[in-house]
């Protein structure tokens, strides 16, 4: 026997509907093994509660089970974002365990909202919008089903009259909405707290290892854009300068944490004397959680608020854990520290003993026959390269002697293994160098007249101190020859089917422009721009107090507006009226409309002496309707309801 109170069907796939699509943003922001999981889980759960809610020690185990999952994916319960959110998506994939009735259906909808809404705190994208307002439509149908199905209405109404019914109560409370987001007094800091995320998104680290920037490089989201007011520099001479890598343990390159900008070092431009006018650019940075920042090498002015280290690599004051606007401007060095402090030449001369005994022979042999021409060791490894190494994606993993087994074995690589094996090299002759780390060219945006520099397009590169120039840029993966480039990113995606995805390069193109405005619109909303919104009113800057009496005001006169329409219509509420009134206006263009004082009955007998052919239908529906209106005549409602909607003149 059904329980009076239980969900129907159609109600339940409302719901269950409804908190899939909200769970559904909140998945694309974590770690994909883990989101199918959870949506399986879902699947699985929703199928074995379908007939009557699981055992409550089922239940449990499967909370402990997820929340192992949990443990296991996000590296250990830390607080943070991805910790939290990772846990409500994992109680709402067991949420539908226990839905029996409309009150259990109702908490599993509104439970399921709060999850578009945390998907927000990981992304503040286009898509992630769209997504998310989907979910609180389809949320507020499923509630509206219920409602129904609770008033024992549930197959009165189609899904479009449903619709209807809530794309207005949306209407209505839209401009309230609006108000809050340009008025509401911005915080310089997030409201969570918890700045630091517990998955690190890819980006550019202070140390590197062999084998570690494939995922990189393999990922062709937007890292930065870049926009030129002026002269561009050409794509070969974007090198985009990020952490700058001074010691190295015979395996992986790191960056002295003395050195990573924690104050003001020295002011742009000093050290270096320009070869140009240099470019002058603002790059908009994508969140990275980091505080690291590039810029076009070498920066000559950039913003009080960053921190410029000895080897100018730039740092944001806190971590970039949203996106972020830089006006910088920069040129090319004639001479970059011609004068090299001895503890800064000592460690860029450190080498671990023990390690690449053939690389240190060669390089002492080199010296020996260049005697103290540095400028001629560090062309003859660039001609070396040139000659017989090959670039390609394809390496083994190093073993002790990671110089050697590169220079003298494979001879194949990419930019790590170039750029650390040619710094190996130049250290063991007795050159001063350094590996810098970034992004190399970007991808002009014909929609937007701005560059894009891609995560895959990370790059390593060295730095030689040669007398009387200083830091010198040497790129040992440039020199390669193009013959004997075997294997690169563009060949894999070709061979994947990439030639149709190059067909759509415009397709992309046109959609990061478009991201590109939604940035500029929505997340550039800052609190800058918000208090120089009441400037046509004659307010130069807006103060916290000014915008908060006036989203008050406008609170109060939306809300009383939302009220006196709510309270207008709601007699129009009752579907079963509604449908009878709809038919009332039908008659009534024809002059046959019915009076405010008359009843049904009466009313359907006048109209039936001036149209016979009425009696047959329209005296029969005003009884069955007055039957069920003021007789509380147990009826099929929806019927009733789908009739007098159908019924024509």
């Amino acid at each position: 026997m059904t329980e009076p109170n239980a969900v129907n069907p159609t109600a339940r796939r409302w719901a269950l509907a409804a908190a899939g699509l909200a769970l559904l943003p909140l998945l694309l922001q974590l770690p994909h093994t883990f989101s199918l999981l959870i949506a399986a889980t879902m699947a699985v759960v929703a199928w074995l509660s379908w007939q009557r809610p699981l055992p409550g020690l089922l239940r449990l185990l499967l909370a402990l089970a997820l929340l192992m999952a949990v443990f296991w994916w996000m590296g250990g319960l830390r607080f943070g974002r991805d910790t939290g959110c990772a846990l409500l998506a994992a109680m709402l994939a067991i949420k539908p365990a226990e839905t029996a009735s409309l009150r259990d259906a109702r908490s599993l909808v509104g439970f399921a909202l709060f999850a578009p809404f945390a998907a927000f705190l990981l992304d503040q994208g286009p898509v992630l919008l769209v997504l998310g307002l989907a979910a609180a439509l389809a949320g507020l149908l499923a509630l509206q089903r219920l409602a129904d199905a609770e008033a024992g209405l549930a197959q009165a109404d189609g899904t479009a009259p449903t619709l209807l019914r809530v794309g207005r109560l949306v209407a209505l409370g839209l401009p309230l909405a609006l108000a809050a987001f340009w008025l509401f007094p911005r915080l310089p800091t997030p409201l969570w707290g918890v700045p630091e995320r517990a998955l690190a998104r890819p980006g550019l680290s202070d140390t590197m290892t062999p084998g570690e920037w494939i995922d990189l490089m393999t990922d062709d989201r937007p890292a930065l854009r870049a926009q030129f007011f002026g002269p561009t520099p050409a794509q070969s001479q974007m090198y985009w300068r990020g952490p700058v890598l001074w010691d190295y343990d015979g395996r992986s390159w790191t960056r002295p944490r003395g050195l990573q900008g924690q104050a003001p070092l020295r002011s742009a431009g000093a050290g270096f004397d320009a070869a140009g006018p240099g470019w002058d650019y603002q790059i908009e940075l994508e969140p990275t959680d980091r505080r690291q920042l590039v810029a076009l090498d070498l920066p000559v002015q950039v913003p009080d608020e960053l921190f410029l280290s000895v080897d100018y690599s730039l740092y944001a004051p806190r971590p970039l854990n949203a996106l972020s606007r830089w006006r910088l401007r920069s040129a090319p060095p004639a001479r970059f520290d011609a004068d090299l402090p001895a503890p800064l030449r000592q460690r860029a001369l450190a080498l671990p003993a023990g390690y690449n005994p053939r690389t240190l022979a060669l390089a002492a042999t080199w010296r020996r026959e260049a005697g103290g021409d540095d400028a001629a060791i560090v062309a003859r490894a660039m001609q070396w390269i040139r000659a017989e190494f090959g670039y390609t994606l394809e390496t083994p993993l190093p073993g002790r002697h990671a110089a050697d087994e590169f220079l003298f074995d494979y001879k194949r690589g990419y930019c790590e293994h170039f750029s650390s094996a040619f710094v190996v090299l130049m250290r063991a002759a007795g050159i001063p160098s350094r590996v810098v780390t970034g992004y190399a060219g970007g991808v002009r945006n014909p929609f937007g007249a701005y560059w894009m520099v891609r995560r895959m397009d990370a790059h390593a590169w060295a730095e030689v101190w040669l007398p009387g120039r200083g830091w010198v840029r040497a790129d040992p993966t440039a020199a390669v020859a193009p013959e004997r480039i075997y294997d690169t990113l563009e060949d894999r995606t070709l061979a994947g089917g990439g030639g149709l995805l190059r067909g759509l390069d415009r397709f992309g193109d046109f959609g990061d422009w478009m991201r590109r405005g939604w940035n500029d619109w929505m997340l550039g909303f800052n609190a800058e721009r918000q208090q120089r919104l009441l400037q046509p009113l004659g307010i130069e800057r807006a103060g916290n107090t000014q915008l908060t009496v006036l989203l008050a005001l406008l609170a109060l006169a939306l809300l009383g507006a939302m009220a006196w329409l709510l309270a207008r219509d709601a007699r129009g509420a009752d579907p079963l009226l509604r449908a009878w009134h709809r038919m009332d206006r039908r008659y009534a263009r024809l002059g046959l409309g019915r009076a405010a004082h008359e009843p049904p009955l009466a009313w359907a007998q006048r109209v039936a002496q001036a149209r016979p052919q009425a009696t047959a239908t329209l005296l029969p529906l005003s009884r069955r309707f007055a039957a069920a209106r003021y007789a509380g005549a147990v009826e099929d409602l929806g019927a009733l309801i789908r009739d007098l909607r159908r019924h024509r003149p």
